[in-house]
């Protein structure tokens, strides 16, 4: 691993709270692609939990690129998938799928669907509260919600490193303004406020290898933790992979990420 330097950390300098963080939307869907392809291979549990039916109405709340919203297709539902990027639409759209760009905290959608399925997508969505009312609202009575994402404790290391590195530049960041991660009593209890009996939330600690390295997976996954970084991001990047090197690259210079994730199945009472 590249060590870090004096003029590694100095470039660091660069990084600025008062500069806008890029925001999801500008995702690269083949970045994405390139980088991260295991988010969507490692959903099927969740499309299994699912378990959808020929002929149902579901939506796909941040879908992507449209890798697991094809599954559901298959399996014979009216699928119509959503996401906040462009890219990332355009690209399910290519593999014909009906998608559309939308913003998870304002769905606007009326007893619409029997189901609402999410991936790896929720913990993006930083107010939930508003993401459970627009679920509640789209489903017909008794529609289920299913879903996985970024739990309590998700790359916690991987985070401290990015905390630690803007900080060193000056820059104060809990990065809860980009993350929500919550424990599942919590998202449990919010489930429960919208609207909904809890069938199943647990929390699943699951160590995912990092085929790419963890520079791309910071490129690809962290995209508005580098909107808070200017001028030489190669330098911060640095910093960051050195600070975890030691807990999370093996000798060989095989990297793990730090995954816990929030599995949960409920139903619109």
């Amino acid at each position: 691993m590249k060590s870090s330097t004096r003029k590694d950390r100095s470039a660091c300098s660069t990084c600025s709270s008062a500069s806008e963080p890029v925001q999801v939307s500008d995702w690269s869907a083949r970045d994405y692609d390139s980088n991260a392809r295991f988010v969507s291979d490692l959903g099927m549990p969740v499309v299994q939990l699912l378990a959808p039916m020929p002929g149902e109405r579901i939506l796909d709340l941040g879908c992507g690129d449209g890798a697991l919203t094809v599954k559901l297709r298959d399996a014979g539902a009216d699928v119509l998938g959503v996401d906040g990027s462009p890219d990332m639409v355009a690209a399910a759209r290519a593999l014909g799928l009906d998608a559309q760009v939308v913003d998870g905290h304002a769905l606007d959608f009326d007893a619409a669907f029997d189901a609402v399925f999410s991936n790896a997508a929720l913990h993006w969505m930083v107010r939930p509260a508003d993401v459970i009312a627009g679920v509640a609202r789209a489903l017909k009575p008794g529609g289920r919600f299913v879903g996985e994402f970024g739990g309590m404790g998700n790359v916690a290391a991987i985070r401290t490193a990015l905390i630690a590195t803007l900080a060193e530049a000056g820059v104060a960041a809990d990065l809860k303004d980009i993350w929500y991660f919550p424990s599942a009593a919590e998202y449990s209890d919010l489930l429960r406020q919208g609207g909904f009996d809890v069938q199943t939330c647990e929390l699943i600690p699951r160590p995912t290898p990092v085929a790419a390295g963890m520079r791309a997976w910071i490129e690809t996954l962290a995209v508005p933790v580098l909107g808070k970084v200017e001028g030489d991001r190669a330098a911060f990047l640095d910093r960051v992979t050195d600070l975890l090197a030691p807990a999370l690259c093996d000798g060989r210079g095989n990297w793990t990420a730090d995954y816990v994730r929030i599995r949960f199945s409920c139903v619109k009472s």
